[in-house]
C-alpha cells in the first residue's frame, strides 16, 4: 500500500492525496510533476528510476490508511543518476 506522502521532497509543494501534480517512483519518491519534468528529467535522484503519475487513494480508505504525516524532504543538490540514465527509458534502466 502507498504511504502517500503528502509533499514534494525537493521544494516540499503540497501534494495532498488528491494532488494531480504528484509524482512517484518504484520507491514512493515523491516530487511534483514540476520538478520531475524541468529539472530531475524523470530520473529519481535517489534511485535512477522514472515516475508515474501518483493514484489518489478513495475516500473511504482514507480513514483506515492516511496519508504518512511526517514529511520527507530531501533537496536535490547533485541528482549523479541524471547524466548517465536521462536519454535510458525507465524501463530500459
Amino acid at each position: 500500500m502507498l504511504e502517500i506522502r503528502t509533499n514534494c521532497e525537493n521544494f516540499d509543494k503540497a501534494l495532498p492525496n488528491n494532488s494531480i501534480e504528484a509524482m512517484i517512483c518504484t520507491y514512493e519518491c515523491t516530487f511534483c510533476k514540476d520538478c520531475v519534468e524541468n529539472i530531475l528529467h524523470n530520473v529519481c535522484p535517489n534511485c535512477g528510476g522514472g515516475f508515474e503519475k501518483r493514484p489518489s487513494r478513495p475516500k473511504n480508505g482514507m480513514i483506515k490508511h492516511p496519508p504518512r504525516k511526517d514529511k520527507v524532504l530531501k533537496p536535490v543538490k547533485i541528482n549523479t543518476y541524471l547524466e548517465p540514465n536521462k536519454h535510458i527509458a525507465p524501463n530500459k534502466r
